[in-house]
């Protein structure tokens, strides 16, 4: 798999953007020529009204290349990101056409033998968290990585044409290589609850105890005075995991299993907790905080485990346990080395709340990206949700590497 090629730019017209990202690929290409089949296109809402334009002049200017992507309040590329811009940031790449196969709801799946697949999806598509699983059960997989298109104008996605509602993406063959992971932004306030008992989303006991109590203890509150914890309890959210999932990685950090949800009420009669999902008997419910500090320590634990993975797969078999590669010398030439995989390219979808205004500083989580992985080609988007396995996040971020 060779390297992708990737730009980004931005400008209050689409075209000009454009021209100014096709020259970035057009330098690289020249430098390590390829020719390539599928494109990734993000764009802030900016240009979603011309949508279809920018469809056209991709098509174009590239032809025989597949696009898909989404529109988004803010933008990713390598060690930058673009909110509140007009912006757009691209990724091509040379695969073999059979390795992959671009969807949309006029143009299914079908036979395809996808192993993983690229989603973008629009949130107001009805029983989206049922077409995400069923999507993810024909996959070999049982992988799917992407998000949801955030606007503040028109929602579109791109799969060989742009639409408005339901899915769209691309799916992958087991010949492609990718490494994923999915990074917390919250950190737990108190324990993990068993939830034991509910009314479909609202949680009445937690560990036999009144859910309300528990979040009022879990928070620090006055259980006879919850009207007085008010601030509190808006600042809380819950993280919800099925019965046999593993709630946390590690004390006071989520696993990726665990979903995020707004907590949207609370029955001071019946002590319950209303939360923005359904909820079943035998989940783990986990209250929660939004926390800058937690979601850098993650982000930077998911792209360490990316970087180990790809070091593990360059060793020999009979290499001794941990065991790391050795850096490469200047001139340094031989056939024994092991050659190690590389990432050829990279998608990166965030949660619309993160990004730089949540990290501190402009460009402040791709940054840290850039710093663990290096200088990778890499596009995406911050969207309304984050797809991962099978599942829609919160707060998190999903990161995917296509490896050489």
């Amino acid at each position: 798999m060779k390297p992708f090629l990737h730009g980004h730019a931005t400008h209050p017209d689409w075209r000009t953007a454009l021209v100014a990202a096709a020259a970035q690929i057009d330098a690289q290409r020249r430098a390590a020529p390829c020719t390539p089949t599928l494109g990734f296109v993000y764009l802030t809402d900016h240009y979603a009204a011309q949508a279809e334009g920018l469809h056209d002049e991709l098509r174009r200017r590239w032809p025989g290349v597949a696009w898909v992507g989404a529109v988004g309040v803010g933008i990713a590329a390598s060690g930058v990101e673009y909110f509140d811009l007009p912006a757009l940031s691209l990724l091509l790449a040379e695969l073999p056409s059979q390795q992959f196969r671009v969807f949309s709801g006029v143009k299914p799946l079908a036979s395809f033998a996808a192993h993983t697949a690229l989603v973008h999806a629009d949130a107001a598509t009805p029983e989206l968290g049922e077409l995400l699983h069923e999507m993810s059960a024909r996959t070999a997989g049982d992988y799917l990585f992407g998000g949801l298109a955030s606007s503040r104008a028109r929602t579109v996605t791109v799969a060989d044409g742009v639409f408005e509602g339901g899915l769209s993406g691309v799916a992958f063959t087991q010949e492609v290589a990718l490494l994923s992971r999915v990074t917390q932004g919250c950190q737990p306030v108190g324990p993990v609850h068993r939830v034991s008992a509910a009314q479909r989303n609202v949680a009445l006991t937690l560990d036999d105890e009144p859910a309300l109590d528990v979040l009022l203890r879990d928070i620090g509150a006055d259980a006879d005075r919850p009207r007085d914890a008010l601030q509190r309890l808006q600042q809380t959210l819950a993280g919800l995991s099925d019965g046999g999932a593993q709630a946390l990685a590690r004390p006071g950090q989520f696993g990726s299993d665990t979903r995020v949800r707004h907590l949207i009420g609370i029955d001071p009669q019946q002590r319950g907790v209303a939360i923005a999902d359904a909820i079943d008997e035998g989940m783990q419910l986990t209250f929660c905080q939004r926390s800058s500090q937690s979601a850098a320590r993650d982000l930077t634990r998911i792209c360490a485990e990316i970087r180990e993975e790809l070091e593990a797969q360059a060793l020999p078999q009979d290499a001794p346990a941990g065991e790391t590669l050795p850096r490469a010398q200047p001139g340094a030439t031989g056939d024994t080395a092991p050659t190690a995989p590389r990432i050829a390219g990279a998608v990166f979808i965030s949660c619309a709340g993160r990004g730089g205004p949540h990290f501190g500083a402009p460009s402040a989580e791709l940054q840290m990206v850039r710093r663990a992985l290096g200088d990778v080609p890499l596009a995406g988007f911050f969207a309304g949700g984050e797809i991962a396995h099978r599942h829609l996040y919160g707060y998190t971020a999903v990161l995917t590497t296509f490896v050489a």
